[in-house]
This record gives C-alpha cells, sequence and structure tokens, in this order.
C-alpha cells in the first residue's frame, strides 16, 4: 500500500493543527484525519465519530504499527510543507526602489 496523495487543510487551533484527506494507491481515498499538537509533539488522529455516551471511536485506522507510523510520517511531511508555504507566504516582500 502506498499513500498516493495528501490534501492538508491548515487550521490555526490550540490543539488541531489540520484536517487531511490521504488517497491509498491512486484509488481509495480517506477523508478527516486530523494533525493535533499533542503533549509529546505532533500526530496524527483518525477519522472517528462521536458515539452518544461521548466517546470516539476511529471509523477508519491502520491495523498495525509499521503501517500507523508510515501514514503519520507522510500526512506530517506534507503538514510541515504546508506550513512552511503558509509561513513564507505571510512574509513581507521588499518594496522595490
Amino acid at each position: 500500500m502506498e499513500v498516493t496523495e495528501v490534501r492538508i487543510s491548515l487550521r490555526n487551533e490550540d490543539r488541531l493543527k489540520a484536517y487531511a484527506t490521504i488517497t491509498l494507491d491512486d484509488c481509495f481515498v480517506i477523508r478527516g484525519l486530523k494533525v493535533i499538537r499533542g503533549d509529546k509533539g505532533l500526530f496524527v488522529a483518525m477519522p472517528s465519530r462521536k458515539l452518544p455516551d461521548g466517546t470516539h471511536r476511529d471509523t477508519a485506522h491502520p491495523i498495525n504499527n509499521e503501517t500507523r507510523d508510515y501514514i503519520q510520517n507522510v500526512v506530517l511531511k506534507e503538514y510541515e510543507g504546508q506550513l512552511d508555504k503558509a509561513i513564507e507566504g505571510t512574509r513581507e516582500t521588499p518594496a522595490a526602489e
């Protein structure tokens, strides 16, 4: 399995830093991943829904740590790239003389 596309939608909230959509093998899309700033740094939370008792349950998730790490690394790399572009876009360019 290969992540063939990652789309990032940046957010500027305390913990939620971005939403992500990934495409697997150019044929399967998973929406609703979240880039979260936790106590130990950034991590990727899988899409989930809130249950009537207030807890959350993942609606899609990897079944082993190797796949989870792979997806997280790919998403965080794209997140950091998008963040760099956004920061660069906010820098003022010197006025032409």
